[in-house]
């Protein structure tokens, strides 16, 4: 894990999302630092994955608003007010933010490679050569160098998800997001999607991690944010978090997972 430098690159500030009429996130403010590693626990049905896919802008917040590097993801200013970016310019936007799921949403007749180059070419409209020498530097980097030509269905769990590492990767963006990446993977593949984690934390990459899994918590946070009923009941750095929680919902939640 690398040191997070103090400088804030993510923002959410009242946070408010309802489906129906059930509030699902409940005025959630969160700070994330450059080259920080967040992972957000919680119960199931805590708001943790819609926090996600707001940052991102999957979801439209009911009230709040996110930003990345003090720009409002999802709208503009322009006379003091607020106002909604097209479907173009939200792409652009979501371009800067790597999202990971939980499975792998990977392009079935596709093949690694063009999984991973998909982003480059279509959105950043990059030559195919360079988007190509990219995408092969890319798998290199999380240990796929040699399955380039495979399409999903050949490729285990594991190496499914590190090419969807690699693939929002390829965006270059300034912050991932993890959607319980690790869970959907057979015990013996998660190792392998933790040590591509793991270097991604070395080289400084910010990322927010949804998950259940105490052991990518432990291996890969900086600090940890405890989410229950829509609300961050607590968060600090991840040793204190794990080892001495302050509030009685955060301790009854980790001893259920000891």
């Amino acid at each position: 894990m690398t040191e997070a430098n103090g400088e804030v690159i993510l923002r959410v500030v009242g946070a408010v999302k309802q489906f129906g009429r059930t509030p699902v996130l409940r005025g959630v403010n969160l700070e994330v630092a450059k080259g920080e590693v967040l992972c957000l626990i919680g119960p199931s049905g805590s708001g943790k994955t819609t926090l996600l896919r707001c940052i991102n802008h999957i979801e439209t917040l009911d009230g709040g608003l996110v930003y990345l590097s003090d720009v409002p993801i999802g709208y503009r200013v322009a006379g003091g007010r607020l106002h909604e970016l097209s479907g173009g310019e939200v792409a652009l936007q979501r371009a800067e933010i790597g999202m990971v799921f939980q499975r792998f949403n990977l392009f079935p007749h596709m093949s690694a490679l063009d999984n991973v180059t998909s982003g480059l070419r279509v959105v950043r409209r990059m030559p195919q050569a360079r988007a190509d020498a990219r995408g092969r530097e890319l798998l290199a980097h999380v240990g796929l160098a040699e399955k380039a030509g495979a399409f999903p269905a050949e490729l285990s769990g594991g190496q499914q998800q590190r090419v969807a590492i690699a693939r929002a990767l390829a965006m270059d963006p300034k912050v991932m997001l993890f959607d319980e990446p690790t869970s959907a993977l057979d015990p013996e593949l998660v190792g392998e999607v933790l040590a591509a984690m793991r270097q991604l934390a070395e080289d400084g990459m910010t990322m927010i991690v949804v998950t259940h899994d105490m052991r990518l918590v432990q291996q890969v946070a900086d600090r940890v944010a405890f989410m229950q009923d829509g609300e961050i009941v607590e968060s600090g750095r991840a040793g204190e978090i794990l080892s001495t929680p302050r509030m009685e919902r955060t301790r009854a939640f980790l001893s259920q997972l000891a």
